[in-house]
């Protein structure tokens, strides 16, 4: 039953992608002129290339507030139940939090939160 039910996703799936692609082929505006294929930016033509380095600091502090955005998206729900679960619930958090304290220990001690 599951496995014919799993057939079925499957298929239907592939379906909507194949039918999606060929309905925006054959609606979608066709322009091919050679400024469609030219990097964009705020109405401004870019001048020489537009592939830049970037600093690494960018993406570690990224991943850093990633990290604690997701803290907080997690303690709204168990803030909502903490007095339905008592001192488990409790427990949980404080070693949810005990987890990220350290995760920010480390990037502190490993200087990814020093702007160089």
């Amino acid at each position: 039953m599951y496995f014919t039910l799993f057939i079925t996703v499957i298929i239907t799936a592939v379906f909507l992608v194949v039918a999606a692609y060929i309905m925006a082929k054959l609606l979608g505006p066709r322009t091919y002129a050679p400024v469609k294929g030219e990097p964009f930016e705020c109405g401004i033509p870019t001048r020489g290339t537009s592939w830049l380095t970037m600093h690494v600091g960018y993406y570690l502090f990224a991943l850093l507030f990633l990290m604690f955005d997701v803290e907080t998206v997690f303690l709204y729900p168990w803030a909502v139940v903490v007095n339905k679960f008592g001192v488990m619930a409790l427990a949980s958090i404080g070693f949810f939090m005990l987890v990220l304290v350290f995760g920010l220990a480390y990037a502190w001690r490993k200087g990814a939160l020093e702007w160089k």
